[in-house]
């Protein structure tokens, strides 16, 4: 019995150093493997649930801006923009995880290569990708009529943000360069997308300088595809906090503050209200690294990037929640081949 013991003991004792030796080439084999068992590791982790499809990315691939709006909240904290062919390669990954529509934003997406990259990102992504929608939200400071000569045909809807129609209310929150008004090229950009066939929109953020402005009578004339109004929202370390660029707290407005402005803005049939609640968590949102920005603890807070570990491994990261996406009405009439619009 006591030999039977010894040798046994020996056996446990060759196996334990076996195991040891081996665990090297285990971890090697694992990270090796990480793009491909990362996302089925994960789904395991929570019950096998799939990931979400990325049917509309919002792709931040600029932070740089001419205008210094005092409750941005995706501010200029660095200057990196990937190399043309490298966004399109992500562009391309993302249309085969199930991208139907495009938001390029920044920052200001007219301001890299006045306007060239942006454009050239536009035409991939229409005619050679053939997504069903093209968008681009801009200021409009920078946009030039030879733009819309050059990629107008390939940009679904340009939306322009406009969160008053009164210019010093524009100074004060900081929506202005110079001496331009931007009202005024508001004008001029709306009479150019019915030159060149863009769906028009207007983007507007409702907060504690414009709450009490009657906008009904100007966005009417305007007659925009879609009007979306936003609640002011704050994200930690980008418009509040201690590392944050921008100090947007006075610009904050009550929940029964911007329904008050919804009921007075009623009757205008394009309107799209979004509060706080219905924006943090239903957008998915790219950043200039091409990584995902989960917001659901109030900041941004990156998954990695899509051209290191693919669409499905960093969208599990990103806090999307496609259910209060579709409820808010994300997925709309988006391709202007559709909309059937007077011109």
């Amino acid at each position: 019995l006591s030999v039977g013991r010894a040798v046994l003991a020996a056996l446990r004792g060759r196996l334990g150093a076996l195991c040891w030796s081996l665990a090297p080439l285990s971890l090697s084999l694992s990270l090796s493997g990480w793009r491909d068992s990362a996302p089925r590791q994960q789904q395991e982790q929570e019950g096998d649930e799939a990931p979400p499809t990325p049917t509309s990315v919002n792709y931040h691939f600029t932070r740089q801006c001419n205008y210094k709006c005092g409750f941005c909240f995706h501010t200029a904290k660095t200057s990196f923009v990937l190399p043309l062919e490298e966004a399109k390669r992500g562009l391309a990954m993302l249309k085969e995880g199930g991208m139907e529509k495009i938001n390029f934003s920044g920052g200001e997406p007219f301001l890299q290569d006045r306007g060239e990259f942006v454009g050239k990102l536009v035409q991939f992504c229409k005619q050679e990708l053939e997504l069903p929608s093209v968008s681009i939200v801009s200021n409009g400071s920078l946009i030039r009529k030879q733009w819309f000569e050059k990629y107008g045909e390939y940009l679904d809807i340009l939306a322009i943000s406009c969160d008053s129609f009164d210019e010093d209310v524009n100074v004060l929150i900081g929506r202005r360069q110079g001496k331009k008004n931007h009202v005024e090229n508001l004008h001029k950009l709306r009479q150019w997308c019915r030159e060149y066939a863009v769906a028009f929109k207007i983007n507007s953020v409702i907060n504690r300088f414009n709450v009490e402005e009657d906008m009904n009578e100007q966005i009417k004339a305007l007659n925009p595809v879609r009007w979306k109004v936003f609640q002011c929202l704050l994200i930690e370390g980008e418009n509040s906090g201690e590392d944050a660029l921008r100090e947007a707290e006075k610009f904050v407005i009550s929940d029964e503050d911007f329904d008050r402005f919804l009921d007075r803005h009623k009757d205008v049939s394009c309107l799209v209200p979004e509060s706080n609640q219905k924006m943090r968590d239903s957008y998915l949102i790219l950043d200039e690294y091409m990584r995902f920005l989960n917001c659901r603890n109030g900041r941004k807070e990156p998954s990695k990037s899509i051209l290191d570990v693919g669409v499905e491994a960093a969208i599990k990261f990103s806090g999307f929640d496609e259910k209060m996406f579709l409820k808010r009405g994300g997925k709309y009439v988006w391709s202007k081949a559709d909309m059937k619009l007077d011109w």
